[in-house]
């Protein structure tokens, strides 16, 4: 059941991406605000097609926690979920995304469009320095940068890799952070479209004001979001 489930819903996913593409697609002529709506569809029939045919429900907690105008939201990443819910959730939200992804059709399109930013995960301090760069641009309209302080998914039950990019970009754009707990890899765990069922919480904490010093502020979200997401993971 589970390996059907997998196929029904991949097929979903990609039809869903391609049909939304074609029909979204004079939207690439607007300004980022316009093309984004293509972008929350796309992520509000993926969410649809969890429920209908994984048997997954998704709920998020803490939404009124996050402040208006630009912030940073330090997310947990144990899912591809994780970069799918926030477009149904926030107002205007912005991924760090891998370069290459933006050359692909359709999600590629629409992802530069909405406003996403480009990074070479092999450039280290260069690439970091481009995304301040990018991002202080990004936020002179009010949106939420979302980051993944640990780099990539990792498995439910690992223990934090934390990296110090987050402290930089927390620094230099002296913006409120949000840290963002979740359970997700419980239903959407590792590569692929193994989903099983159950509900993927999504947790907003109280924001961390600007003005940390670096070992404070890794230390704060590190703690808030494991301990967020491990109560998370008991609960559900």
């Amino acid at each position: 059941m589970l390996r059907l489930r997998a196929f029904l819903f991949a097929a979903w996913f990609v039809g869903a991406l391609v049909a939304l593409g074609l029909l979204c697609l004079p939207l690439l002529l607007f300004p980022h605000r316009v093309a984004r709506v293509a972008v929350r569809l796309w992520s509000r029939s993926i969410l649809f097609g969890l429920r209908l045919i994984c048997g997954v429900r998704c709920e998020v907690r803490g939404i009124e926690r996050v402040p208006p105008g630009s912030i940073l939201v330090a997310a947990k990443h144990q899912s591809t979920l994780d970069t799918i819910l926030p477009f149904a959730a926030l107002p205007d939200p912005c991924f760090a995304l891998k370069a290459e992804l933006l050359r692909l059709p359709f999600y590629g399109w629409f992802a530069a469009r909405a406003g996403m930013i480009p990074i070479d995960r092999g450039g280290h301090s260069t690439a970091l320095r481009a995304l301040v760069r990018q991002a202080k641009v990004r936020m002179v309209d009010p949106a939420q940068l979302v980051i993944f302080p640990e780099g990539t998914r990792q498995p439910v039950g690992a223990p934090p890799a934390y990296k110090p990019g987050v402290a930089g970009l927390y620094r230099e754009l002296e913006l409120p952070c949000v840290p963002m707990a979740t359970n997700s890899g419980q239903v959407w765990g590792g590569k692929g479209f193994k989903v099983r069922p159950g509900l993927a919480v999504f947790e907003f904490l109280p924001p961390i004001a600007p003005g940390l010093k670096r070992a404070v502020f890794m230390a704060e979200i590190e703690s808030r979001i494991e301990a967020a997401s491990e109560r998370l993971l008991v609960e559900n």
